[in-house]
């Protein structure tokens, strides 16, 4: 079978959604050897998530997609999350189209997943009308995310904001340490827990042990967009060890 071409774009100073999602695949690849997947990335502009990066970053969408409809890729997936939800409630809608637009230009028909919108998915996914979420933003941020969700429908009932407004910083945070970090909030009434609300936020190594120390189903911006991913390929998404949302349905 011929390789999955996945095109990625990714703020410049993002180091992390190469990296899991990559990782992710290579998971299933081991369990499911008969899909493979290549990688393509075209990079916008971005070293700190300000309102006003955000919105310059946003500008270079259009180049960013051209580069990669060359390529002629089988699904395009744009990676800040932050960047879309700054825009207000609902904008993923608004950059998917946008993306799918440019892309239709080209006569590269393919589908567009963005990780604002694989949020979202990925919480209805679970079932989960309640959740608590971690994010590397200062606090207005996490405001804007935590506002969006709700938007969305979905209750946050708690967020935890680690305020470091470096993207290179945030990439080289210990992803172990969320392992710690998640005690912080209060899980009461939570029905899943989003451990990193931001691509550029490394988690994958903790997701799955913190959902089996917490017994709630634990996702984060990386895995619900390879949820979205393997979605739109028509392939069953599932990743080995990366929490209940890529997990393989138990047998009733």
């Amino acid at each position: 079978m011929p390789d999955h071409h996945i095109g990625m774009i990714v703020p410049s100073s993002n180091l992390t959604m190469e990296t899991e999602l990559p990782r992710l695949m290579r998971a299933r690849e081991a369990v499911s050897p008969e899909d493979r997947f290549v990688f393509h990335s075209s990079r916008m502009r971005m070293k700190h998530v300000t309102p006003e990066e955000l919105r310059a970053m946003n500008a270079q969408t259009e180049r960013a997609v051209l580069e990669l409809a060359d390529a002629r890729p089988d699904v395009v997936a744009t990676a800040c999350l932050v960047a879309i939800m700054a825009q207000g409630p609902g904008h993923h809608c608004t950059a998917e189209d946008e993306i799918k637009d440019v892309l239709r230009a080209q006569e590269a028909l393919v589908p567009v997943v963005s990780s604002a919108g694989a949020l979202l998915d990925g919480i209805a996914a679970l079932g989960a009308k309640k959740v608590a979420i971690v994010t590397p933003y200062m606090k207005p941020l996490t405001r804007k995310v935590a506002d969006y969700i709700e938007d969305a429908g979905v209750e946050v009932v708690d967020a935890l904001s680690l305020e470091v407004p470096d993207n290179l910083a945030v990439a080289r945070l210990d992803p172990q340490d969320l392992r710690e970090h998640y005690k912080r909030l209060k899980l009461g009434d939570a029905d899943a827990l989003v451990l990193s609300a931001c691509v550029q936020m490394p988690s994958l190594p903790a997701i799955q042990p913190v959902e089996d120390e917490l017994g709630l189903p634990v996702l984060s911006a990386a895995t619900a967009t390879a949820f979205r991913i393997l979605s739109e390929l028509g392939l069953p998404p599932l990743a080995p060890n990366a929490g209940s949302l890529l997990a393989a349905p138990t047998a009733p």
